[in-house]
This record gives structure tokens, C-alpha cells and sequence, in this order.
């Protein structure tokens, strides 16, 4: 049985478009992944554990739908594996990065554990996730905290459609 999710890319490090990109066609090249939908890509300051910090490099990000038959776990590991094939390394929590994958929401499903929690627990917050995903759905539902557009519309400011 097949379920609809949101994943948010982006990154701040090397060919941002390009990385964002590969990302993709590495989910297309899965068993069991479809890439449904695909955001405009926007540009933000970076955000990091104290905020937003202009001296450090733009952030380029961008949202998708696809529908998946791999189980939360399985689509988590799948995204973290590309995240290091396009050069990823955890080193700093919200450190610039050359590419992050985050799963935003599988279905309607709401999970607290200790590898994942879904919906992602900050979305609802974050700018560079909930504007490209109203660009690209309008009428999408973020479980537990009502139209995507709606939680887009005072953030707008935030962020920048990318050239």
C-alpha cells in the first residue's frame, strides 16, 4: 500500500541546484519511491541554533510530494543515504550542510520516536519549508496544524523565489 509524503531539500554548501537535483533523481531511482510533485526552489538566510546568520552562505531549499511504499524507517534511511552520497556530514547541529532531506509528513501519520517524528516537529516554523510547499499545493493539510498556506502566508517575507 502506497503513501503520500512531503520531504523538504535543501542546502547551503557547493551547487545547491545541483545537489537539490541529484537528490531527486536518486528518490526516482528507488523501489517503491514516486516523485509526485515538485516545489519552486527558494533562497533563505541561514538558520542556525541562534537564529538566522547572514554571514554564513544562502540557503537554497524546495519541497516535494512523492508517494512511497517504504515504511518511515525505511524512507529515513533512504534519505539520510543520499544526503551522504551528495557529501553530507554531521558535524554541527544546524550547520550549513551540502544537502539535508527532511520528511515532513508520511500520510497522516503522527509519531514521536526516537529516530523520527512526523509530522517534523518544527515545519509548521519554517519558512523555506511551508512557502515552496503552498506554491506547490495550496490546499495542502499539515496534520495538526491546518493549511499549508495559511502557516505560509506570514513567513512569505522570508524567503526568496531562487533565479
Amino acid at each position: 500500500m502506497s503513501v503520500r509524503a512531503v520531504l523538504a531539500l535543501g542546502g547551503n554548501l557547493g551547487d545547491r541546484k545541483k545537489n537539490i537535483k541529484s537528490a531527486i533523481r536518486a528518490l526516482k531511482s528507488i523501489e517503491g519511491i514516486v516523485v509526485i510533485a515538485k516545489s519552486p526552489l527558494v533562497e533563505s538566510h541561514a538558520l542556525t541554533e541562534g537564529g538566522v546568520d547572514e554571514t554564513k552562505p544562502n540557503y537554497l531549499n524546495g519541497v516535494i510530494e512523492i508517494e512511497t511504499t517504504l515504511k518511515p524507517g525505511e524512507l529515513l534511511d533512504a534519505v539520510h543515504q543520499i544526503e551522504r552520497d551528495n557529501g553530507r556530514i554531521r558535524l554541527e547541529r544546524w550547520g550549513s550542510r551540502t544537502l539535508d532531506i527532511d520528511i515532513i509528513t508520511y500520510g497522516n501519520l503522527i509519531k514521536a520516536g526516537k529516530r523520527l517524528e512526523l509530522p517534523h516537529p518544527r515545519a509548521f516554523q519554517r519558512s523555506f519549508v511551508v512557502v515552496p510547499w503552498a506554491l506547490m499545493n495550496p490546499s495542502a493539510i499539515l496534520p495538526g496544524h491546518g493549511k499549508v498556506a495559511d502557516l505560509a502566508e506570514p513567513l512569505k517575507h522570508e524567503v526568496w523565489i531562487s533565479a
